[in-house]
Order: structure tokens, then C-alpha cells, then sequence
């Protein structure tokens, strides 16, 4: 079991006191570039949680790409994910995170901005005549983390990415203030992109909490082996992998617990 043991997660998301308000601990997963899994290693750290006995909120800033999934109905997705029934593949990322959760949050609730093209969001903001506001996120992110033990958040790509003229990803996670999940791919290249990531991250304060290399194949190859090694030496934070997954079989996702 990757990272730490239930009791030690268990622990690790107990409510922190803020002020005279509880605050729910959280994550947010981010990654060294689109399309490496960031949902798959976010729905994976919410599943863990909710069987664990959890209630866990999700959250995503912004997302695009709704116009892949056409067929998409949000009344019944909010159905099944509340009745722990819910199919996980073909959905959109919102929707995933939700089902692995649990959780019965409205799309707005997780999403408040959603955008049909599959592009940055700030692209695709633009193109709807709109710009993303920082302080409608915010206030998003906090309904979402009232009430709850815990709350899984997902970026949009990686840091960098501009949710509007002047507001990045990277602002965002600063602002809400949680530990940092990089997601990676294990192959030729990650080094540096990993390593770029996590000093984009050191350089405004953000906490790293782990690195996960996803999908971690069966048999590594040397190069894999050794980026594994060579990221946790010289990142110094825990490198953590996760398998390809069926998503269609959320019953046989491993547990992700992340040390902390």
C-alpha cells in the first residue's frame, strides 16, 4: 500500500483548527503537463478517503472539454455517485472526482467554471465571452470545504496555466493554501519536467506533500527505475506510483494514501 497506513492517513486529515473555524485538510493535484492522469491520481486519493468513512468534497477550478461528453446528464450522475453506484469512465472530470467521492455536490458546486472546447481555460473562457474570476473560484472552494472531512482539489494542466490574463493555476493552489500532489508520467523526460515543477511550486511557498508517477507499468524499464530514484533524491519529497487502473472497476483501484 503506497505511503502511509490507514491510521496515519486517518490522522493526517483531521480537521486543523483556523481561527474559530474548522478548516478541512486537503490536497491540491496538479501536474507536469495535460493528459498524465492528474483525475485518475485525484479520484483515486477521494475513493481512499470515502472508504476510509470520509465525507470528501471535490473540487475543480475550471475545466474544459464538456463537448466530449454530449450524452452527459447531471441529475443522474449526482444520483449514482450519492448511491455509490456510479460508472466512472466516459463522465467528465467533475463528474469523476464526484463518484469516486461520493459525494452529491452539484456541478457548480465542483466546477464553477465549465467550458465546452478542450482547451486552456482561459482560452476558452475567452471564446464564451467571459473571464474566470479569482474571487468566484474562491468562494466556491470554501462552500465546497465547509462541512466536509476532507476535500481532494484538481488543477487544469499544469501551474502555469493561465486561468485568466492574470491569475494562473499556480496562483490558485496559493491561495487556497493546500499541499501540493504532482502527477508525472515515469518515461524519458519526466526529470526535468518534474523537478521544473516542483521549483515553480518552491518559489511561491507551496508545500509539496508527494510525486506520483502515473501509469506505473508492471515491469519498469531502467530508465523508469531510475527516475523514480533520481526525482525522490533530488526533489526530497516522496515519490509515490499508481498502476494503469480499469476505471470501469473502481472496486479494484488500489488505495493512494499521501504522507503528511
Amino acid at each position: 500500500m503506497p505511503g502511509l497506513s490507514r491510521e496515519q492517513w486517518q490522522a493526517s486529515i483531521t480537521l486543523d483548527e483556523v481561527g474559530q473555524t474548522k478548516r478541512a485538510s486537503g490536497v491540491f493535484v496538479t501536474g507536469t503537463g495535460t493528459e498524465i492522469g492528474k483525475t485518475v491520481v485525484a479520484a483515486v486519493l477521494a475513493r481512499t478517503l470515502a472508504n476510509d468513512g470520509h465525507n470528501v468534497a471535490v473540487f475543480k477550478p475550471a475545466l474544459t472539454g464538456m463537448d466530449e461528453f454530449p450524452s452527459y446528464d447531471e441529475a443522474t450522475a449526482i444520483a449514482a455517485a450519492g448511491g455509490g453506484e456510479a460508472a466512472i469512465d466516459n463522465l467528465p472530470d467533475h463528474a469523476i472526482l464526484r463518484a469516486a467521492a461520493r459525494s452529491t455536490q452539484t456541478d457548480d458546486e465542483i466546477a464553477p467554471y465549465r467550458f465546452d472546447p478542450p482547451m486552456s481555460p482561459h482560452l476558452a473562457a475567452g471564446l464564451a465571452g467571459v473571464e474566470i474570476d479569482p474571487d468566484r473560484v474562491m468562494a466556491a472552494a470554501r462552500a465546497a470545504a465547509d462541512g466536509v472531512d476532507a476535500i481532494v482539489c484538481e488543477g487544469a494542466g499544469g501551474l502555469l496555466v493561465p486561468l485568466s490574463p492574470s491569475w494562473t493555476m499556480r496562483s490558485c493552489a496559493v491561495e487556497l493554501g493546500y499541499p501540493l500532489v504532482i502527477v508525472a508520467p515515469p518515461g524519458l523526460g519526466t526529470i526535468n519536467h518534474t523537478l521544473l515543477t516542483v521549483e515553480s511550486a518552491r518559489s511561491v511557498g507551496l508545500k509539496v506533500a508527494a510525486i506520483v508517477l502515473n501509469p506505473w507499468p508492471e515491469s519498469p524499464t531502467p530508465i523508469e527505475s531510475d527516475n523514480r530514484e533520481t526525482i525522490a533524491t533530488m526533489s526530497g519529497f516522496p515519490v509515490l506510483t499508481l498502476p494503469k487502473l480499469d476505471l470501469s472497476r473502481p472496486d479494484t483501484w488500489p488505495e493512494l494514501r499521501i504522507p503528511g
